[in-house]
């Protein structure tokens, strides 16, 4: 059985805690390797060497790091396929997607590749005689990314490619259930030409992560995951002095208006409900149907679901592959079982998923569903799709701020003025018009509103940069043969 550990100073190095956890093919449902964990003691010689190497990273010149970065990027670029098909291996998703998670995970390289222009700063003269002021930002040092199951190769690149642009040394606590993907990433970066120790991996559970939470010489954490954690790693690394950002969950709503093309609204629901098995933070698992618009839309919706294939994802017919773990599969099946109880009708039931020892669902649709109801209140995390039908506009905007979670939503409508007041009204961090999963490019910044962020600042492009740095503001006169003197008057702008 293959044994998967960390990396740290540069070098593969196996897990040292006796502990480890099993790393599963889900599309066969059989374990193919396990993860060694790692213990507090080798959390802390991984941070110790990012914190070695941490003085040195950030006086490197910022054309050397846009250099390796562009190392970088080619490297994945070459790689991509080999990394992509890891992801499918391990976490099931079908190729296409998998590559085009790494194409996303490029693009916030692509961004980071311009840091000498994203690490300019300003600059302003004579703000009192003889006296001017600059600002500069400054690397915060040591980074924890502790990263999803469901992105093993765009999260971690939406943290480290800025991190390390902005002279932060950066240590990677992946998820325990597709590791592997990590250890390429860190490869990759050695062979691009980084210096040992910028970028760690320590694989682990609960105790690598309140290792790394409590580590006095890390300054940052960036995470991505459900929102009860969300709010540990906020809460936890903020007790102990640590900047923090914290994405958690999400229950995106898609409304539908009445004046809406119908058939595009049903392929985009199809999309961005079922792709990737809904194990997407950005995944639509509500349907808004507004007025008379629901009826054809539901049909519309039902009338596509056999078209999706379900099967393993290095299969090129698969559209959708397997769920994470048994044990996720089983918590989303049970949610479909449920729903018919709840009082909501169950439309199209795919909770029996396909024959064989794969960890597959097929599609559900589940309407009339209504706020109370577990199959809406709760972030499900897999190919279910539930309709709640309403009367009019005003209406679906208030089911939609009225929901805990805030990460994305979509509108579709063919009237301007109605999105562009939706787009006003809506209390969510990332709006779709007619566009059904509205992912930020790189050079814009993703992050959601409510319990979907913990902390003030969004991941990636312009907010991923203002994370990693924090401003020196310098202000200074030099001597120029004028007379000085004593004043103990507080100093003004003269």
């Amino acid at each position: 059985m293959k044994t998967i550990g960390n990396w740290v100073g540069g070098r593969a190095e196996p897990g040292d805690s006796g502990r480890s956890g099993p790393v599963h093919d889900p599309a066969r449902g059989v374990q193919i390797a396990e993860v060694a964990f790692s213990s507090s003691a080798q959390v802390d010689a991984a941070v110790r060497s990012a914190a070695q190497a941490s003085g040195p990273w950030s006086s490197s010149p910022l054309g050397r790091r846009a250099d390796l970065l562009f190392r970088l990027r080619e490297l994945v670029l070459t790689h991509r396929k080999d990394l992509a098909a890891t992801v499918t291996t391990e976490h099931g998703k079908v190729l296409a997607d998998a590559e085009g998670e790494v194409s996303r995970g490029l693009e916030c390289v692509d961004f980071a590749c311009g840091v000498p222009h994203l690490l300019k700063g300003s600059f302003s003269s004579e703000v009192a005689t003889g006296v001017d002021v600059h600002t500069v930002l400054h690397p915060v040092g040591v980074v924890a990314g502790i990263t999803p199951f469901n992105f093993p190769v765009m999260v971690p690149l939406w943290m480290l490619a800025n991190a390390v642009a902005c002279g932060n040394t950066f240590v990677l606590k992946p998820s325990e259930k597709d590791p592997s993907a990590s250890l390429m990433l860190a490869e990759l970066v050695q062979k691009a030409g980084f210096p040992d120790g910028t970028v760690n991996v320590v694989q682990g559970d609960a105790e690598a992560v309140d290792a790394l939470l409590g580590h006095p010489d890390v300054d940052a954490v960036s995470f991505v995951g459900s929102t009860p954690v969300a709010r540990h790693i906020y809460e936890t690394g903020t007790r102990h002095g640590k900047r923090v950002q914290a994405l958690g969950g999400a229950k995106n709503h898609m409304v539908v208006l009445p004046d809406a093309d119908v058939d595009g609204a049903a392929d985009a629901a199809i999309s961005a409900g079922y792709g990737s098995a809904g194990e997407r933070c950005m995944a639509i698992s509500v349907v808004v149907a507004v007025g008379d618009v629901a009826d054809h839309l539901v049909s519309a919706i039902a009338e596509r679901i056999p078209q999706v294939v379900v099967g393993p994802g290095h299969e090129p017919a698969s559209m959708m592959g397997p769920l994470i773990t048994r044990q996720h599969r089983d918590r989303v099946r049970s949610y479909v079982e449920a729903a018919a109880d709840e009082g909501a009708r169950v439309v199209v039931d795919g909770s029996q998923g396909k024959a064989g020892d794969g960890f597959f669902l097929g599609c559900s649709l589940v309407d009339d569903v209504k706020p109370g109801m577990h199959v809406y209140d709760e972030e499900i995390f897999g190919p279910v799709l539930s309709v709640v039908r309403v009367s009019n506009f005003d209406e679906a905007v208030d089911l939609v701020n009225s929901n805990a979670y805030g990460n994305g939503v979509a509108l579709f409508t063919r009237d301007g003025g109605a999105a562009r007041r939706f787009e006003r009204e809506v209390s969510v961090g990332m709006i779709g018009i007619n566009v059904p999963i509205p992912v930020p490019v790189a050079f814009h910044s993703f992050g959601g509103w409510k319990a979907s962020l913990f902390g003030d600042s969004a991941i990636y492009g312009p907010d991923g940069i203002r994370f990693y740095t924090r401003p020196k503001v310098v202000t200074s006169r030099w001597p120029d043969g004028h007379q000085s003197g004593v004043d103990l008057g507080f100093p003004t702008n003269g």
